[in-house]
């Protein structure tokens, strides 16, 4: 009987890295839920897996965790890098250390997973690595200049591993999602309520979703469904490619 697939999810405490870690549990995989907020191991009793807790802003604690999913478990056969924040600012406004904080987090700490998990993904011949990036990895927004650098660079990792892992079985992707319906975004949604004296209803619809063509927020499991092809054997010539779920916000 083939030994069962292993995925370490990070950022997987709610929205898509939640989300991402139930679609994988329910293909068979078991699964590896990473995050800083100990709501991660309700997450984890909730689908069935296992629970690391790490704060990826501190290197050493990201350049740990691949050693103690290796522990656990034996093997990562399947890499989702998810975890993530927000926080905006005019560029001579933002803060040095939290702009280093937002590229460590998410450009940073995936590498430092995927440096470590890559080999063993080598020497099996099989591996899934699955970069959840943004809209912003493809365009830009003002005031996001942490976000959206963090995001472009993320997809330019994606692309470099892709062709140095092609030849051994492993493949790397990134997903580039619109706005999901997180508890990162439906603050923000609040938020701008507030601000601008209208409901939630119209700040989806004509502030934050005035580019799209579908004007409505995306469900996790929508990205969740999207990341588990690409961590099936039929996604074994997806490679290097960034896909966008947004909506249409990028078709224009």
């Amino acid at each position: 009987m083939p030994v069962a697939r292993t995925a370490l999810v990070t950022g997987a405490a709610s929205g898509i890295g939640k989300a991402t870690a139930q679609a994988l549990a329910e293909s068979g995989v078991r699964v590896i839920l990473s995050d800083v907020s100990e709501g991660g191991r309700e997450a984890a009793e909730h689908v069935g897996g296992s629970f690391l807790q790490a704060d990826l802003a501190s290197m050493d604690e990201a350049a740990a965790l691949s050693q103690r999913a290796l522990d656990l478990c034996g093997r990562v056969d399947i890499l989702v890098n998810n975890a993530g924040f927000q926080q905006m600012a005019p560029v001579e406004e933002y803060d040095d250390r939290a702009w280093a904080r937002f590229l460590q987090v998410m450009l940073v700490a995936p590498f430092q997973l995927i440096k470590r998990l890559l080999p063993g993904m080598k020497e099996q011949g099989w591996g899934r690595i699955i970069n959840i990036s943004s809209i912003h990895g493809l365009i830009a927004s003002p005031y996001k200049s942490a976000y959206v650098s963090a995001k472009h660079g993320l997809i330019g990792l994606t692309k470099t591993v892709a062709l140095e892992a092609g030849g051994r079985g492993v493949t790397v992707n990134a997903i580039c999602p619109g706005y999901v319906r997180t508890p990162l975004v439906e603050a923000q949604v609040a938020s701008q309520a507030a601000a601008h004296g209208i409901g939630e209803d119209e700040v989806i619809e004509k502030i934050m979703l005035d580019p799209a063509a579908i004007r409505r927020l995306i469900e996790p499991e929508e990205v969740a469904r999207l990341a588990l092809f690409l961590a099936s054997d039929d996604a074994r010539s997806v490679t290097g490619s960034a896909y966008s779920i947004d909506a249409g916000w990028t078709a224009r």
